[in-house]
């Protein structure tokens, strides 16, 4: 069965996936970006970019397994977008480009409805306002045997966590503080839920922590 998973989720030491103030032209928040410098320097994210070059090793392994056998993915509006509220139009159509790095279905979670939006290089957006389960069924069918991948935002992950349904969360941990922003483990208990780090590796860049739903 495939399985339903955060991956390369980056995270500061104070435990904040993004930082304060998230708008249009600053989609991670303020300070948001120095949560991924461990990435930004792999190989994997230069063969995104369509560039040769990067650093191997641990941060690139991470990187890379976050893109292994991922059949679809799942992510909130917050991820997808700054728009709030009822579609004003539809000329907004992600951070990405006209060209998104996942290249395949995509599922948005939203209260208000959007028909599909197909890009270039495989991606297609589709907008499901049934709630995190009905996103959840969608993927699995849409995956076809594959995995699927929990990309965020901070609430969204929150969601899943609290429902029980994410088989396993890889977060990278950046030496870095935000003192504020949106908190990722406030009122959640791991442990209750049926969490358990079961890998560790640590680089100059980040911390590498999994954490496995074992029951």
């Amino acid at each position: 069965m495939s399985r339903f998973e955060v991956r390369s989720f980056s995270l500061s030491l104070d435990g904040y996936g993004a930082g304060p103030d998230q708008r249009r032209d600053q989609g991670l928040g303020r300070g948001g970006e120095s949560l991924h410098e461990w990435m930004f320097a792999t190989r994997t994210w230069e063969r995104m970019q369509g560039r040769d070059g990067g650093e191997t090793g641990v941060d690139d392994d991470y990187a890379a397994r976050g893109f292994e056998n991922v059949g679809a993915w799942i992510m909130g509006r917050n991820m997808f977008g700054p728009i709030r509220g009822p579609w004003p139009d539809e000329t907004w159509k992600g951070w990405w480009g006209d060209e998104p790095p996942y290249h395949c279905p995509v599922f948005v979670l939203t209260h208000h409805a959007r028909a599909p939006l197909v890009m270039a290089g495989g991606t297609t957006f589709h907008f499901v306002t049934g709630g995190i389960e009905a996103a959840l069924a969608l993927a699995r069918e849409a995956a076809a045997g594959g995995d699927i991948r929990l990309g965020g935002g901070v609430e969204t992950i929150r969601e899943y966590l609290r429902a029980r349904l994410v088989d396993a969360l890889h977060l990278a941990i950046a030496p870095v503080l935000l003192g504020s922003g949106e908190a990722l483990f406030v009122d959640l208990d791991l442990p209750a839920l049926g969490y358990r780090c079961t890998e560790h590796a640590t680089t100059p860049k980040a911390t590498h922590v999994v954490l496995t739903r074992e029951n």
